[in-house]
């Protein structure tokens, strides 16, 4: 009796102390979430506080219908498209090397590798994004360039084409294994209907799974680009620091964070016109990857929503 009894006193001290861990647990979990929430709205606020400054000596016609960028030299300018003429240049090379690559790859995954083959390969493919990106910038600017060269004697030592190729390759991973997982939850029912009806393998690939799964590699994809307009390293080492407003990936080019990066490590006074610039470019780019995510994230919530 005395041992029940002593049971009996002891669950309502186990119920408290289950409750406060509980408690405890969800009171971190809570900081955690408001710590990455008060982040961004104190990114946002700086960044707006700024902006409104800078806006208040430069027109908004100026910033975005000029076509020259020369907030640095004597006769000041500040048009913001050289700028991001560079970004989508490279980007657009980037994504032109990662997405057939990355889609190929992901097929071979999910379609055509031996499970035991699929656990090696992708792990050692996500090992390129854990790279440093300025040990890309290195290898863009000092290996694939003077490769290059020899192959296209008009290629400048700074230029759009090397980092783009490299970004490229650095951003193969997230194309490759988000598409290889969104192949890979297919149903396989819709697999077998479609061999049951006499298709070959590559007509079930191409036809039936590829587009079951184009919402989740689309996202992948979108994802991809906005990792690659945010790139810094890469563009900052390998792309040059000419604000030109061309489409040409054989010329040196600067993109809007190669010229954050620019600013940031130079002597330009806290509180000036050319410090402001920082944040006008950082918000447009802020801008640009915030809409990429919205749209990533609208299509894999349909996506979900289909085979959910």
């Amino acid at each position: 009796m005395s041992f029940a009894k002593t049971l009996e006193t002891e669950k309502p001290i186990r119920r408290v102390i289950q409750t406060v861990a509980e408690k405890l647990i969800e009171s971190l979990c809570f900081l955690c979430a408001a710590v990455s929430v008060l982040t961004t709205f104190g990114v946002v606020a700086i960044l707006c506080y700024e902006v409104a400054g800078f806006f208040t000596k430069v027109s908004f016609s100026e910033f975005f219908l000029s076509t020259e960028w020369t907030p640095l030299f004597y006769h000041k300018s500040f048009g913001i498209w050289p700028l991001v003429c560079g970004t989508l240049l490279i980007s657009f090379i980037a994504m032109c090397v990662a997405l057939p690559l990355g889609l190929l790859v992901a097929v071979y995954l999910s379609e055509f590798a031996h499970p035991k083959t699929r656990k090696v390969v992708k792990p050692i493919l996500e090992i390129l994004a854990g790279i440093p990106t300025i040990v890309y910038g290195y290898f863009a600017l000092l290996f694939v360039t003077p490769v290059l060269q020899s192959i296209i004697p008009t290629l400048e030592g700074f230029n759009a084409l090397a980092p783009g190729m490299v970004m490229g390759i650095m951003i193969l991973p997230m194309v490759a294994s988000l598409s290889e997982d969104a192949l890979y939850v297919v149903p396989r029912s819709l697999r077998e209907g479609s061999y049951a009806m006499g298709a070959t393998k590559l007509q079930v690939v191409f036809s039936v799974v590829f587009p079951a799964a184009i919402g989740g590699i689309t996202a992948s994809c979108i994802l991809a680009l906005s990792r690659a307009v945010g790139e810094t390293m890469i563009v900052a080492i390998a792309a040059g620091q000419q604000p030109a407003l061309h489409f040409n990936p054989l010329k040196a080019i600067e993109a809007m964070t190669a010229y954050i990066v620019q600013v940031s490590l130079g002597d330009t006074p806290h509180g000036t016109i050319e410090y402001q610039t920082i944040f006008a470019v950082g918000a447009v780019l802020f801008v640009m990857t915030l809409v990429l995510n919205m749209v990533s994230l609208r299509i894999r919530e349909r996506y979900q929503r289909m085979f959910g």
